[in-house]
């Protein structure tokens, strides 16, 4: 009933499964515009999802994912989006496929799954003609050998999404977006009402937040930007391509998520002083501390990272002297005034920005990541003179990467102890700064406003002292 709807348009389409065209002939017919990236999109969420593969990665201009990288801009810009939209609403689009398809899938189907679910991102949530997501996703099907005989099922489900969309968008509206695993783990630390404001701090727009050399405000009135508690200038919605943006060339700013600029501002004055960045690139935090007056040792185990870290300081007009080399290994000749370790972690508070990372990370790497960062942690405590400081930070939103694991090693540590941060001094986060003084940010913090995006990176930091 609804393949004769629309058979005219769609004559080329098989009646029945296994009846269409040849792949010779189909490979043969004049490829239709936004295949490719369609495609594209649909080979990168099997990868993410089945495979677990981190997305930047897939997504990098010369090491990535080949049918993305032949694209031309628009096709990126397009796969991006699809990518993305998918990623965020994953719960919700999977809930209504499985509502339209009926009967599961077979196990050979996998690669169809992640064609009707790109398809289905496409007419919920972007600006795609609907008929356009359909006929790219019948055709996907129609010129895959796995999925030929799934074609006629594609164009009924898609077809019925398209016409359905309202009623289906309203009945998943329950459905959280993260997880269930994640969302039981966020309910139970921070509580139901605030890990419901996570899950939909996650659909919000991602902002961009600039770390100013000087004068936050001057440079908010040109941008039609927003001072935020942090220091960080947040720019409005929509603001055009980054390094077309007045001050970029001459090094007056640097991207940076407010969140991520708060461990580098714990420290004391840092002017005329030695301080090590541990896990540098790609510089955010090293540009912080030399824009303080350190004397900077940035330290990474990747030559690459370090390049690009060289390369943003030289456009900034700082400096500090970098070092390639496993940080768990790192024994310098003298010990540092300071050391900051913005440690590797689950990233789980990058979500908004990073929605792969709810599907290639789970709670047994939340465990591994625990160890390995207190494996560092303990290391770098080795590294800072009696009576230094030292600022352990990292992306994640779970304490045991955090708090649990910060209050083991000082357990063993008598000689340091947290310096707490004073809620008072950082006016619009109060609620970021806990009982013991260590800062702890969500994406549910900093509502929006009505030109500026809301929300922050989650970030865990905190100042540890040695008594000397």
């Amino acid at each position: 009933m609804v393949l004769n709807d629309d058979k005219r348009r769609n004559r080329t389409h098989p009646k029945r499964p296994g009846k269409g065209p040849s792949a010779e002939a189909a490979a043969s017919s004049p490829e239709k515009p936004g295949l490719r990236a369609r495609q594209a999109a649909a080979k990168i969420l099997a990868a993410v999802i089945d495979r677990r593969t981190p997305l930047d990665g897939m997504l990098d201009l010369e090491n990535g994912n080949p049918a993305y990288r032949e694209l031309n801009d628009a096709d990126r810009a397009l796969v991006r989006a699809i990518l993305n939209t998918a990623l965020r609403h994953l719960p919700r689009i999977e809930a209504i496929l499985d509502t339209l398809v009926g009967t599961p899938l077979p196990d050979g189907a996998r690669a169809l799954h992640h064609v009707l679910t790109v398809a289905a991102a496409q007419i919920l949530y972007l600006d795609v003609p609907d008929h356009s997501a359909v006929d790219l996703a019948v055709e996907q099907a129609q010129i895959d050998p796995r999925n030929r005989r799934f074609a006629s099922l594609t164009n009924a489900v898609l077809r019925r999404l398209s016409r359905e969309k309202a009623s289906h968008l309203t009945a998943t509206q329950a459905v959280s977006v993260i997880p269930p695993w994640f969302h039981a783990r966020l309910a139970e630390v921070y509580g139901r009402d605030h890990a419901a404001r996570i899950a939909a701090a996650m659909l919000e727009p991602s902002t961009v937040d600039l770390t100013v050399k000087s004068d936050p405000q001057g440079w908010a009135e040109r941008f039609g930007g927003l001072v935020l508690p942090t220091g960080s200038v947040r720019l409005p919605v929509a603001s055009g391509a980054i390094p077309a943006l007045e001050g970029f060339e001459a090094g007056e700013w640097w991207v940076q998520d407010a969140a991520a600029s708060l461990p580098a501002r714990l420290f004391s004055d840092l002017a005329g002083k030695r301080v090590a960045d541990l896990c540098a690139a790609p510089g955010g935090k090293t540009a912080q501390l030399a824009l303080a007056g350190a004397d900077v040792t940035a330290l990474d185990q990747s030559a690459n990272r370090l390049k690009r870290l060289v390369g943003n300081l030289e456009r900034l007009g700082l400096s500090a002297t970098t070092v390639e080399a496993n940080m768990a290994e790192y024994r310098p000749h003298d010990l540092f005034d300071a050391v900051l370790l913005d440690a590797p972690c689950s990233s789980t508070g990058t979500i908004r920005r990073h929605p792969d990372v709810l599907w290639t990370k789970g709670p047994e790497d939340i465990g591994k990541l625990a160890a390995l960062q207190e494996r560092l942690l303990r290391h770098a405590l080795t590294l800072v003179r009696p009576g230094g400081e030292l600022v352990f930070s990292n992306c994640s939103l779970d304490p045991s990467e955090g708090e649990d694991m910060v209050a083991r090693v000082l357990a063993d540590n008598p000689h340091w102890r947290i310096a707490p941060v004073d809620p008072a001094a950082w006016p619009g986060l109060e609620a970021a700064v806990s009982p013991r003084g260590e800062l702890r940010t969500t994406p549910a913090m900093l509502p929006p406003t009505a030109a500026h995006a809301g929300g922050l990176d989650g970030f865990y930091a905190v100042r540890l002292v040695h008594a000397g």
